[in-house]
């Protein structure tokens, strides 16, 4: 990721944003060495993607939880259990 001080950031403005825009990079704005903004491509990637992205996260999520599950017991049970607790 690019970063850039604050006056670089007035001086190359235009570049700047054509980096992000069509490169779809991020760049971190700094003020005295220290990050204080960053500016990110709105649609930094694809739809098509992000959807898929999206569904290994849920793949991991339920692998996770599939370990995690008590043996024998269905979501069902589960849920009902819950739910007589409250």
């Amino acid at each position: 990721m690019e970063s850039v001080g604050v006056r670089e950031l007035k001086q190359r403005a235009s570049e700047i944003i054509r980096l992000v825009r069509e490169q779809k990079q991020e760049v971190e704005i700094t003020y005295r060495g220290e990050t204080v903004a960053r500016i990110v491509p709105v649609f930094g990637r694809d739809a098509e993607e992000r959807d898929r992205d999206a569904w290994e996260e849920l793949r991991r999520i339920g692998k996770e939880i599939s370990r995690q599950w008590p043996k024998g017991v269905s979501a069902v049970e589960a849920i009902r259990e819950d739910r007589g607790a409250l």
